[in-house]
């Protein structure tokens, strides 16, 4: 989990830039990762939640050149962070990770229009 906050001036920078890494995930969706940005009621605080396959540091998100520009305009634009905290699971309910498959969508029959 990383936690920043950014400048005043700069809350609509953050969501901007990372609509372009978003963009680019979708794109190249990488198997390997799941990785979900959250803007904070204060709307300045971040906090970013990634989960991949091996060494984070090697994530496929830091190879996108969206998500380098990203992570060069933080430097500027932060008041605190970002700091980088490692989650431990100690239990969930409903998560992503752990639910079941929604239902299979039926559509519904189509009107008899024969007479």
């Amino acid at each position: 989990m990383i936690r920043y906050r950014v400048r005043a001036d700069s809350v609509d920078r953050s969501p901007e830039l990372l609509r372009a890494v978003y963009d680019d995930l979708a794109r190249s969706r990488p198997n390997e990762l799941r990785y979900e940005t959250y803007r904070l009621d204060d709307q300045a605080s971040f906090v970013a939640v990634i989960e991949t396959d091996g060494d984070p540091a090697a994530a496929p998100h830091h190879r996108l050149a969206s998500f380098q520009r990203y992570r060069a305009a933080l430097s500027a634009i932060c008041v605190d962070g970002p700091t980088v905290n490692f989650l431990n699971e100690v239990g969930s309910y409903q998560s992503s990770r752990t639910a079941p498959p929604p239902p299979a969508m039926i559509d519904p029959p189509l009107p008899n229009t024969e007479r």
